[in-house]
């Protein structure tokens, strides 16, 4: 006898991240902080070792009126200022397309939202192989299958097999649903181009020509990039979908304002125009009411009393932190590439992979484990959390990890 509904998959969920970051913290405690690497974490961590929380996000927290952070939005898609605010941030001046926000919690709001919604059960979502663990937990639980394109030719984005992957799920659905993470994609640290933005969109509208598609784009990490607004314009590039296109940009307040635990973001839908938009558009707003009612009236306040009173400040202290990322992330190819430790292609952000097979990777983790450096394992491949780890703790890593698989592999 079974309490839930059919086909869902009921096994224990085991959270990879959590539980080998609370074995990285066990052995700190024993051996001391100094001879743990603890590579786990996917939260940005200063020069001390400590959850970086920007000042100028958390002063305009503190700063918003008391029934003002107890109140309900003023709808349910969130409060139109922050809708505002958030759109002009978010695609800064880079497209023309219609569009609208829904207000969710968090960037995995704005994913789940777009998977549960754009596809039925027993439907298909195309997403990368190397891609972040819960795309899949999404499309588990709402009974949705999944077919996966190889993120990598060489090192550049591999084109043909998204292709292929898209053309497979085609074959038994009228509609196409496409996650793309970019930029600073997670875990590989990867950005597409813009040319190679161009081909993508290129190809979807041919898809277009006889399926309804939808290009899921998480961005999560985009406040990150080291271009910064460079770093947006290849949204532009989105203009010139066709009109049996649409495109979801999932936005993370959690990530660019080191808010995580608000549970803050939104769903940004573009379309040719306004028709075109605005099924899923209502379909959303009705999720939102039935799903989560309402997001944090506080973290909204926040986001646009930040954008209009103080971005110059906020800009300021963020810039800092994503050029200490690069400093951080700078030291560890190098030195990578001295040693020919090799991972997948990086240009920003968060994470860096390691490339091996599932084999090696499984002794060559608990080998690292072992050596007191923990990561977290990925598909075909190993994850380096730099986004943690302080400038020395990330000078000679890559040494000491190629000499340890070396003992494996």
């Amino acid at each position: 006898m079974s309490f839930v509904k059919n086909g869902v998959n009921t096994q224990p969920i085991v959270d990879n991240v959590f539980s080998i970051s609370r074995k990285a913290k066990e052995a700190a405690k024993k051996y001391g902080d100094d001879k743990v690497v603890n590579a786990t974490i996917g939260s940005l961590y200063g020069e001390d070792g400590k959850l970086v929380a920007l000042d100028t996000v958390y002063d305009s927290l503190k700063h918003v009126d008391n029934r003002n952070m107890a109140a309900y939005a003023s709808s349910f898609t969130g409060n139109p200022d922050f809708k505002d605010e958030l759109y002009a941030w978010v695609l800064n001046g880079n497209s023309k397309l219609a569009h609208e926000v829904i207000a969710t919690p968090g960037g995995t709001g704005a994913v789940d939202m777009t998977i549960s919604n754009c596809l039925s059960e027993g439907e298909t979502l195309v997403m990368p192989s190397l891609a972040w663990g819960s795309y899949n937990l999404m499309a588990q639980m709402n009974n949705i299958n999944t077919v996966k394109y190889d993120l990598f030719e060489g090192h550049h984005f591999n084109l043909n097999s998204f292709k292929e992957a898209c053309q497979t799920a085609m074959k038994s659905q009228a509609r196409l649903v496409v996650i793309i993470n970019d930029p600073c994609h997670n875990p590989s640290g990867y950005s597409l181009s813009k040319e190679e933005w161009k081909e993508v969109v290129a190809f979807l509208n041919e898809c277009s020509k006889t399926h309804s598609v939808v290009l899921l784009n998480d961005i999560a990490y985009i406040d990150f990039a080291y271009g910064q607004e460079q770093a947006k314009e290849y949204m532009a590039t989105f203009d010139d979908i066709s009109d049996n296109v649409v495109v979801v940009i999932a936005f993370s307040i959690s990530k660019s304002m080191t808010s995580y635990g608000l549970r803050c973001g939104a769903a940004i839908v573009l379309g040719q125009s306004d028709e075109v938009i605005y099924e899923i558009k209502n379909v959303f707003e009705k999720n939102a009411r039935a799903t989560w009612s309402n997001i944090n009236n506080g973290a909204m306040h926040m986001f646009v009393d930040v954008m209009k009173n103080h971005k110059e400040a906020y800009n300021e202290e963020r810039v800092k932190y994503v050029k200490l990322l690069q400093e951080r992330s700078d030291i560890f190819v190098k030195e990578a590439k001295e040693v020919g430790l090799k991972h997948y292609p990086y240009k920003e952000g968060f994470f860096i992979t390691l490339s091996m097979d599932n084999e090696t990777r499984d002794k060559y983790h608990e080998a690292l484990m072992d050596n007191l450096i923990f990561t977290v394992k990925v598909n075909n491949g190993i994850r380096v959390g730099i986004c943690s780890l302080t400038v020395d703790k990330t000078k000679g890593l890559a040494k000491r990890m190629k000499d340890i698989l070396d003992t494996v592999a």
